[in-house]
């Protein structure tokens, strides 16, 4: 399959680069430790798994078609992760007392996953360029998003690790706002980003 490298280049920069799974998942690993954040990064991993196999089954193909859809999509993303920058910014700093404070469920991770726009934009993507022209289709299908969970994976891994890491080092409470409002602007960039 001549697709393959430039498949997994592809899925590779996307799932690496800072994004909202990204940051979430580094702020959870800080804020509570890589054990408690794997429903979360596994939440993330099938989601975006089931985000693939939609649009391979045609709905990024309706979101190409009505540019209107996308944009209100990108719009409501827009929002919602500006609302997720504006609370990341003292996410980390200590909680004393608040102990309604978890990680995202597996369920809320793969529900994120159809509001992510950056996900969508790797998930259309990766249909409409890798899939290689094989029948069955669902083979070809199949195998792109197969390709694709194999690198994310350890990508988002990555970035909770990354995170619960980090927990050592923020024990003093100025280094927690630090990391907080670097979590904040590095989750405003993937807003600016998806809009280039």
């Amino acid at each position: 399959m001549e697709l393959l490298l430039p498949l997994v280049t592809f899925a590779f920069v996307a799932s690496i680069t800072p994004g909202p799974n990204n940051v979430m998942l580094s702020a959870s690993g800080v804020a509570f430790g890589l054990q408690r954040t794997l429903p979360h990064l596994a939440g993330v991993s099938v989601g975006f798994l089931l985000l693939l196999v939609v649009c391979g089954s045609g709905v990024g193909a309706v979101l190409v078609e009505f540019p209107s859809a996308a944009l209100a999509l990108k719009a409501f993303g827009t929002v919602y992760l500006l609302y997720l920058g504006w609370r990341l910014r003292n996410a980390l700093a200590s909680r004393s007392g608040d102990v309604a404070a978890r990680p995202l469920t597996f369920t809320e991770a793969v529900a994120f996953q159809f509001v992510n726009p950056k996900g969508w934009l790797m998930a259309v993507t990766a249909m409409s360029v890798f899939v290689p022209d094989w029948e069955p289709r669902w083979l070809a299908i199949g195998t792109v998003c197969s390709v694709f969970w194999i690198v994310n994976l350890p990508c988002v891994c990555t970035w909770a690790a990354l995170g619960a890491r980090l927990k050592h080092w923020l024990t003093d409470e100025r280094r927690q706002r630090l990391l907080g409002g670097v979590l904040a602007v590095l989750t405003v960039y993937s807003v600016v980003a998806m809009w280039q």
